[in-house]
Parts: C-alpha cells; structure tokens; sequence
C-alpha cells in the first residue's frame, strides 16, 4: 500500500531526527530556510483541516506530514514540485479517511448502553498500558523539554495560540523555534512510547 493511502499509527511513529530533516531539506528545496517553510506549510495545512470543520487540525497535519516522510525514507525522493502541491494531495486523502472514520464512529449513549457489558478487560488494559508508558517517556525527558512538550498541546485551539506565545517568551525562543522543538519532542515520544508499548 502507497504511505500517501496509508493509516500511520500515531503512537508507533517512527520518525527520527534523521527523517525529519530530510523532510526539512525537501520542504525547502535546496535552500536551507532553519524550519520556517515547514511551520508556514504547517499552518496552512492546520487552516486547511480547520476549514472543513474537522475535530484535530494539528494532528492531521502531523499526520500528513508524516506520511510524506513515511515516503521519503522508503523512496528516497519525490519528484512533484512545488513541495507544497505534493503536502496538499497528501492531505486530501489525510482529509476523507478523517471523515469516513467519523461516519463509521457511533456517538455514545448511556441509556441505550445501561445495563450492557462493559469494554473487554484487554482494551482497558491496553489504553491504560499506552498511558503508562507515556508517563514513563515524559519521565526520561529534561524537565525544561517535559514543561514544553505538556505546555504545548496543553489547551483547546482557542487558547492554543496565546499559550504558544506565551511559552516561547518564557523560553527565550520564537515561535518558529517552538514549533521545531514541540515537533522534534512529540516524534521522539512517539517513537519511545511505540517501543515500551510493544514490549510484553
């Protein structure tokens, strides 16, 4: 299956330092613009997303994003240019998978549900297993990169922006830089939580 159609795992991502800046050095085509062509496509990615009222812009665009890496490290390239026609085709698919999960997604009703079994023991187990291995790969991280990573996903879209600002003054940082960071710590506790959730 093409990784432009296929589902990645957000919680087994195996994207690295290495991946992620050859999807820099794709994204800015030869020019080394230090991270800003990935956060301005990122955010009309996120706008994207957001415009056709879906729940979790960001996650869709790190979704999409990683995807286009998925097939940069197993093609080694990819020919369509502009860089941002190819993120925007990839979004697309991103896009109608979001929208046929959600049709296929029932709401919950307590009354129609009173008096039924409960989940299985095994899917509580598990989702309760990916908690505490995600406690345990926030613990490994330096308390200034565990502030940032939890101070960054912290709040509602609303709030989410005034928040970020917020952060990078503390930090010293821009914005930009931010975004870099928080990207670079998510993928590297992905990775982590990944491995400590398919140890036995």
């Amino acid at each position: 299956m093409n990784a432009v159609t296929q589902r990645v795992e957000r919680s087994s991502s195996d994207t690295s330092r290495v991946a992620f800046s050859r999807l820099l050095q794709w994204l800015d085509e030869g020019a080394d613009s230090h991270g800003v062509r990935y956060l301005e496509i990122r955010r009309r990615l996120v706008a994207y997303f957001d415009r056709r009222n879906r729940p979790s812009p960001d996650a869709l665009a790190d979704e999409t994003f990683d995807r286009i890496t998925r097939t940069l490290e197993t093609a080694g390239r990819i020919n369509v240019t502009p860089p941002a026609r190819y993120c925007y085709v990839v979004a697309r698919f991103v896009l109608l998978e979001d929208i046929r999960a959600a049709r296929r997604s029932v709401p919950f009703d307590e009354a129609r549900f009173a008096g039924r079994s409960t989940p299985s023991i095994a899917v509580v187990d598990e989702g309760e297993q990916a908690l505490e291995c995600l406690g345990r790969c926030l613990e490994r991280l330096r308390p200034q990169d565990r502030e940032l990573i939890v101070e960054y996903y912290r709040d509602d879209k609303r709030d989410r922006i005034e928040r970020r600002r917020a952060l990078a003054a503390r930090f010293g940082i821009t914005m930009n830089a931010l975004g870099i960071r928080a990207f670079r710590l998510r993928a590297s506790l992905e990775a982590c939580v990944g491995a400590c959730h398919r140890r036995p």
